[in-house]
């Protein structure tokens, strides 16, 4: 009997959150979390629960400048070692943005595991900014090298760590943005004190700096002061800058 062919699996967009723009003229890419190593494919619920209210306030900030925001979906569960996939599937669905969209700027905003596949891929020519919350980084190990920050040249860059954190170690995104900042003073990495991996707590105030990161670095509308002086600051200041209780409430419309 004849053995049938293993189905290539395909990354893929999720439908623009929204109403979708009449003429687009930047791009959110949302990538979900992960596993560190799985061959399975994530249920569309459990994929997109992390990202999609954060899409949701960025759509809405960025309507009349014609952002449009998107979810990748991706091949596999796991980032699976060396395949590096959920990076992979980044590269991809920028690769679909400018199909789609032609040249306009991308933002991959990513949590934990698209966290790092965020970082991973923004060297792709159309990503002029990342977003990482939380993000998953390997531990350091002599033996290997360290996780590349070369391809965050020319990007801004936005790191959101809880200081609570147990699943993704907040130190791990510290070294790596310092390591980054070494060649890009447009890195930044603010810490959430006594908040967890999701962010919960405050999450009120992370949507809040993000959507000021995002809309700035996409449309060049003015950044808040912490954001701005996160940027200016020279490390470690700028890279462990706090999150202040109820920032966003007094930022201009």
């Amino acid at each position: 009997m004849a053995q049938q062919a293993t189905p290539v699996r395909s990354a893929r967009l999720g439908r623009a959150l929204g109403p979708e723009p009449t003429a687009v003229s930047g791009v959110v890419l949302l990538l979900p979390g992960g596993d560190e190593t799985s061959g399975r494919r994530p249920s569309p619920m459990w994929a997109t629960a992390s990202v999609r209210a954060l899409g949701r306030r960025l759509t809405r900030a960025g309507q009349t400048q014609g952002l449009a925001a998107h979810v990748v979906h991706y091949r596999f569960r796991g980032w699976n070692g060396s395949e590096a996939h959920l990076a992979g599937d980044a590269s991809w669905a920028a690769d679909e943005v400018v199909r789609r969209y032609g040249d306009v700027p991308v933002c991959l905003a990513g949590v934990d595991m698209g966290g790092r596949a965020a970082l991973r891929a923004a060297g792709h020519t159309a990503v002029n900014s990342v977003l990482a919350l939380a993000p998953w980084l390997p531990e350091e190990d002599v033996a290997a090298p360290p996780e590349p920050v070369k391809q965050l040249t020319g990007r801004r860059v936005l790191i959101v760590h809880g200081t609570n954190d147990e699943r993704t170690d907040p130190e791990l995104s510290f070294r790596l943005a310092a390591r980054a900042k070494k060649s890009n003073r447009d890195v930044c990495r603010f810490e959430v004190h006594s908040d967890g991996h999701g962010l919960h707590q405050h999450r009120t105030e992370v949507h809040a700096l993000a959507e000021d990161f995002v809309m700035g670095a996409l449309f060049g509308r003015g950044l808040s002061r912490p954001l701005e002086d996160a940027l200016a600051a020279p490390p470690p200041l700028g890279l462990r800058m706090p999150l202040a209780s109820g920032f966003g409430k007094a930022l201009r419309h």
